[in-house]
């Protein structure tokens, strides 16, 4: 486990932000839990990298945007410390995943050539048929691949669908290390003996 990695979580209000980090870290979130709006909280886990490593992440769980255009951009402060982004949205609602497409160009903005992951996930709480749905979800796949970032569909009721897009993440964030080129040095003592003086 090497250093902490830090994540920013965030989307509109309603999309199931804090429901997917309390489904992930433990795993205690029903149909019947009651979650309150999110100000501002910080989970910290250790999560599983496909290498079987584990490594600490801290997650921001950010409040939820409020869907105005000029509202569609995460506070400064998380834009500076952050190693990857964690956006969601709801394809029940488009209006969700308009909001990411703001803030994925402000984070590419303001993210000064550091190099940071993001992946997207449309968190289907409710199951249904709509075909505004589909048209909602076939919209993010076709954003994602654009911008060249990894999307998934999960559904924060059930935890095994979070497992694979936090793998990933933690992952990216925590490359293995590069092997050196340098042949291995070691330390070899020298002995120096007297001269033979017989």
């Amino acid at each position: 486990m090497g250093k902490t990695t830090r994540v920013v979580v965030c989307g509109l209000k309603g999309v199931g932000k804090t429901a997917i980090l309390e489904q992930l870290i433990y795993g205690n979130v029903t149909k019947t839990t009651e979650l309150h709006s999110t100000i501002e909280d910080i989970y910290v886990a250790s999560v599983e990298t496909d290498r079987g490593t584990r490594e600490k992440m801290r997650f921001y769980d950010t409040a939820g945007l409020d869907g105005g255009r000029e509202q569609n951009q995460l506070a400064r402060q998380y834009l500076g410390l952050t190693d990857g982004y964690v956006l969601v949205y709801d394809p029940d609602r488009s209006e969700s995943l308009d909001a990411l497409v703001m803030v994925k160009k402000d984070i590419d903005r303001n993210r000064d050539k550091k190099e940071v992951t993001v992946i997207v996930l449309g968190n289907r709480m409710k199951p249904t048929d709509s075909g505004s749905i589909e048209n909602t979800t076939s919209k993010a796949m076709h954003w994602a691949t654009r911008e060249k970032i990894r999307h998934y569909e999960v559904n924060a009721m059930d935890r095994t669908t979070l497992y694979e897009p936090f793998v990933h993440l933690a992952s990216k964030l925590n490359p293995p290390p590069n092997k050196s080129t340098f042949a291995q040095l070691s330390m070899v003592r020298k002995s120096v003996g007297r001269p033979d003086t017989s």
